[in-house]
C-alpha cells in the first residue's frame, strides 16, 4: 500500500489547475481560499476574473484526481481519496493505492 500526502498549497494548486481547465484560462488567474466548517465540511472558494464560486468536497476530491492525473502521472481512479484537517500543517489531502 502506498500513502501519497498532499499540502495544503498543493490541494490549492490542484484547485487552480482544475478550474483553469474547466474555464480555460491561466491558473495564475485564479484565487483559492480553503476552507473548514463544523456544519458543511470541506469547501474551498473560487475567485477567477472577478467572479466566486464556492466548491464543496466532491469538487474538491474532483480536483485532486486531476492534479494526480496531470501533474504527478497516478491513476486518479486507482487511490482512495481523503482530506483532513490538521492542527499544524491545516487542510491536507491523503491518496492511498492498494496494490
Amino acid at each position: 500500500m502506498e500513502k501519497l500526502k498532499l499540502s495544503e498549497q498543493e490541494i490549492v494548486n490542484a484547485l487552480c489547475l482544475y478550474i483553469a481547465d474547466k474555464k480555460q484560462i491561466s491558473p495564475h488567474d485564479v484565487s483559492i481560499e480553503l476552507m473548514w466548517d463544523d456544519e458543511y465540511g470541506f469547501s474551498a472558494s473560487a475567485t477567477e476574473n472577478g467572479h466566486t464560486q464556492i466548491l464543496i468536497q466532491a469538487n474538491m476530491i474532483e480536483a485532486i484526481r486531476f492534479y494526480l492525473h496531470h501533474e504527478l502521472n497516478r491513476d486518479p481512479f486507482a487511490a482512495s481519496l481523503e482530506l483532513e484537517l490538521d492542527d499544524e500543517e491545516g487542510i491536507i489531502a491523503f491518496a492511498t493505492y492498494r496494490s
